[in-house]
């Protein structure tokens, strides 16, 4: 951190009136020591090469750290704890009337005040608009939803950090702030683990239960589950309005949810219809694409999955003949890595310009396995020079192929059955067969027949469903799809116009990216644990609008009975429905999450003023899939956007620059910072997790490496501290204990100024009313100046949403200008009989403004010295320091130009 130099004084900045008595201002450097006896010119130039070389020498020390395998656990001495022993009744304001401890304590610290905060309504808007310096302006958000299934890691904390230190600023800023809490009720992955714990417990599958006893059981999970992250966001400090809590389940996300497919269907924009879905099989369900990940092979490679007794081998190329039908001798071969589909295969593709297939053109291949005849088609797709030029044409499981297939005319045939194993079509020899133990088999089979004509290793890219691990297949399945394209090319055109901003800014190039190759969404999933579809089918009726059957749409039965019978003009009571028992993907809910937060479509959220910052981890997908289709569903359903600002942060990495992992190891709870954690209790983790036991040990010698002494304590002020110096601007956050250890001990360092303040200001003490402070030193007037300076940066990082800014002037001013300069100068000072007036009411404001700066960041510890410092005269003192008045530049400095809004 580069050291600000000691400008010449200022006075005037600070905006209190002229110096009484003070010398005209002169560079410090070649100033007196105010008030003290004279300091020799050596001493005085040997201080300040210390204090100048101090910021390079610490962070040298950081740097030191951050490079040493476990410097943070090595290099941490234990400290005391010190606990909060009080006996206080939760909700009640906690006792602090006694002596400060003698070193700053995190348990000690946080004890108590959140509770208080929470029973005294600090964090309602309501409360809020009754605030001396409210604005009447709003400002909403709601947390990005997290799934119940799990915990919040460090990356949900950066989220927190982020958004919380926003949102208390705009609350002590004078705005109404809500910020809902909420979580997704997590469709696939809540249904898999209710799933697994029926079995483990009692031995019962889901289809042995029926459907309301199996959403009973989920239901008795979610509430056992569902508070963990609740306690996770109290330990954080997170200022949620928590009597406005929602989950994506709720009856309000219910009415949402429904009154938004209605609407769809009404539109035009949702549509039945039989084609290519992304498909697990372990899970038996469509997937979203953002549940599919891309596993690159490099070669042959043996993988291990659901249902499969034996490992797998893939990144392998079979290459198979088809013979040309009337010519005993002439042969077409195509390399394959899936054999499995070639009983799927109904035509075999070149590209019309390849010469060595010219004339071949129009003529029928015999199927290898099957003998029937097959047609060798031209496509201009077809890429000649890789492998032979020809390839396999598969439209019921491949979307290029199912493209060709259309324009072609071609009909296809399933081979692979939901479960994963071979269809009838295969014939009785595979049939039932698991689709890889059929591979092996087929691959037998043209070994006998003469017609294998080589394996070879072969790089590839495998589809991988990021819930189950099973490979995603794509089979063709009768689902509910919305139309995206008119609605993507309206998100398109927000952010060209400037009415979406995205910041960071190079988002917009993966915006536009992204929507210009949208495909229509398929919202149907075959799961019992969500949003059961509001559609109907027609028993016995043929229908035009969704394929072969007849479907209707309702917000109720009565409803869709209603539309029927205006369909097949026959009566309403003689019709026979049959509700759609499929669920709607989890994203649709989460998409409608801002709305149905704020009460849509029962009342009209104020769009207008609500920021919800989609705090998403850069480097994902998920930047376009949630907020696009946040964007899309809201422009269509409420005729605006749904806000106008989205911020995403960086990615949180460990100190090597690894991603997060369970078999890492490196997967950090915020808790385990924040309280600190032993190593015996961090393996311990590892094991109520679902790792396979390579994936554990590798995980736990990780582990044992990182954290070989555990990790210690630093307490939630020091972990939102650092977490909020890495900004959204930066780039991917490489997180070390070692950093937050450093923010622990400038926490410290505030301890212990406050500490020296407060014993300085002693018994009696009457705090000036800021207008009238005037300093009497140039010490006083350049420390004040600093003060306002830091206000001004600090007002200007929030504004820009540019924490780093904030954090970098906080810290500045509070272990340099303050600790390092302006206490060291004081002290002699202080020691005069008698005292001068002017260094306690200096002291008092460096602590009170200074505190309250820093309160969005470290609202602990900025609650628990603030409300230790006397009360200024006049007029009520705020109950908490999280709704006192925020410092502004020109409040300080005594400007009335308006503050720009955001």
């Amino acid at each position: 951190m580069p050291h600000w130099p000691l400008a010449p004084l200022r006075p005037p900045f600070w905006g209190l009136g002229p110096s009484r008595g003070a010398p005209r201002p002169r560079p410090l450097c070649t100033q007196p020591e105010p008030h003290g006896a004279r300091v020799s010119r050596k001493n005085r130039a040997a201080k300040l090469k210390r204090l100048r070389e101090r910021p390079a020498a610490l962070e040298a020390g950081v740097a030191a750290r951050n490079k040493s395998p476990a410097g943070s656990s090595k290099a941490w001495t234990p400290k005391e704890i010190v606990l909060y022993e009080t006996p206080t009744e939760p909700g009640d304001k906690k006792d602090v009337s006694g002596p400060l401890p003698p070193a700053y304590s995190p348990k000690y610290v946080e004890a108590a005040w959140y509770p208080w905060w929470e029973r005294e309504g600090f964090f309602k808007p309501e409360y809020q608009a009754r605030l001396p310096q409210a604005t009447g302006d709003s400002f909403s958000m709601c947390i990005p939803p997290p799934n119940i299934t799990g915990s919040l890691h460090i990356g949900h904390a950066l989220t927190v950090a982020i958004q919380d230190a926003l949102a208390r600023w705009h609350r002590m800023r004078g705005d109404r702030v809500l910020w809902v809490p909420g979580s997704d009720h997590a469709g696939i992955a809540t249904q898999a683990v209710v799933e697994r714990q029926l079995w483990k417990e009692r031995g019962v599958r889901r289809h042995e239960l029926s459907r309301d006893a199996f959403l009973r059981e989920v239901w008795k999970w979610k509430e056992a589950k569902g508070s963990e992250i609740c306690e996770q966001l109290r330990v954080l400090g997170a200022s949620l309005d928590w009597d406005r809590e929602c989950f994506t389940m709720d009856a309000g996300s219910s009415v949402a949810v429904t009154e938004a497919f209605v609407r769809l269907s009404k539109a035009g924009l949702l549509y039945r219809n039989r084609q290519l879905v992304n498909w697990s099989c372990a899970l038996r369900s469509a997937i979203s694409d953002i549940e599919v990940e891309s596993l690159p092979l490099e070669g042959c490679t043996e993988l291990r999955l659901p249902g499969c007794p034996a490992p797998v081998p893939f990144g392998l190329l079979v290459s198979v003949a088809f013979p040309v039908d009337g010519e005993p001798d002439a042969e077409v071969v195509v390399g394959t890595t899936r054999p499995e589909t070639l009983p799927g295969d109904v035509a075999v593709a070149v590209h019309p310009d390849d010469s060595r297939y010219t004339h071949l053109h129009g003529r029928q291949l015999r199927h290898p396995l099957t003998g029937q005849l097959l047609p060798l088609i031209t496509d201009s797709a077809v890429q000649p020079h890789l492998g032979t030029g020809a390839v396999k044409v598969t439209p019921a499981h491949s979307p290029a192929d199912a493209e060709m297939g259309a324009r072609h005319d071609l009909s296809p045939v399933s081979v692979i059955a939901e479960d994963g194993t071979m269809t009838w079509h295969c014939g009785d020899w595979l049939q039932g067969l698991h689709r890889f133990v059929a591979r092996e088999k087929i691959v037998s089979a043209l070994r006998e027949r003469g017609l294998f004509r080589g394996l070879q290793s072969h790089p590839m890219v495998l589809p991988i469903c990021s819930r189950s691990g099973d490979v995603v297949e794509y089979l063709l399945k009768s689902q509910w799809f919305v139309r995206c394209r008119e609605m993507g090319e309206q998100a398109v055109k927000a952010v060209e116009s400037g009415a979406l901003e995205l910041h960071p800014s190079f988002h917009q190039k993966h915006w536009l990216h992204w929507f210009s190759h949208l495909g229509d969404w398929c919202v149907s999933r075959q799961l019992w644990w969500g949003h059961q579809i509001p559609a109907y089918l027609v028993v016995e009726e043929q229908g035009q609008g969704h394929g072969s059957d007849c479907w209707v749409v309702g917000r109720t039965e009565a409803e869709a009975r209603q539309a029927a019978a205006e369909l097949t003009g026959r009566p309403a009571a003689e019709l026979t429905l049959e509700r759609d028992p499929d669920v709607l993907d989890t994203w649709f809910s989460s998409a409608l999450f801002p709305f149905s937060a704020l009460g849509w479509p029962t009342k009209t959220p104020d769009l207008a003023r609500f920021y919800p910052l989609s705090l998403l981890e850069t480097g994902s997908d998920l930047l376009v899939f949630w907020v696009g289709r946040m964007v899309m569903l809201g422009t269509q359903l409420t005729g605006q956007l749904p806000f106008s600002k989205v911020l995403l942060h960086s990615m949180v990495r460990d100190r090597q620059g690894r991603k997060m992992s369970k078999s890492l190891g490196n997967v950090l709870d915020p808790r385990d910072i924040i309280t600190g954690a032993e190593l015996q209790a961090l393996q311990e983790k590892l094991k109520v997790g679902n790792l396979a036991a390579a994936e554990l040990n590798m995980a736990a010698a990780a582990q044992r490496k990182d954290f070989p002494h555990g990790i210690p304590e630093c307490g939630t002020d020091a972990l939102r501290f650092t977490l909020c110096s890495h900004g959204a601007l930066a780039g991917d956050l490489n997180l070390s204990v070692s950093e937050v250890l450093g923010s622990r001990r400038f926490c410290n360092k505030i301890w212990n100024a406050l500490r020296f303040i407060l014993n300085s200001l002693g018994q009696g003490f009457s705090p000036q009313p800021t207008e009238e402070l005037s300093p009497s030193s140039p010490m006083d007037a350049w420390v004040l100046s600093r003060l306002a300076l830091t206000a001004a940066e600090c007002e200007r990082g929030f504004l820009a949403r540019e924490l780093p800014l904030v954090t970098h002037a906080l810290h500045h001013f509070w272990l340099h200008s303050l600790c390092d300069v302006y206490l060291e100068a004081v002290k002699p000072v202080l020691a005069r009989s008698p005292r001068p007036e002017g260094p306690p009411q200096v002291l008092f404001s460096c602590a009170d403004i200074g505190l309250r700066l820093l309160a969005p960041l470290m609202p602990f510890l900025a609650e628990e010295l603030w409300q230790r410092l006397p009360s200024r005269p006049g007029g009520p003192a705020a109950p908490s320091i999280c709704v006192a008045p925020y410092p502004s530049a020109h409040s300080l400095a005594g400007q009335e130009e308006p503050i720009p809004r955001l």
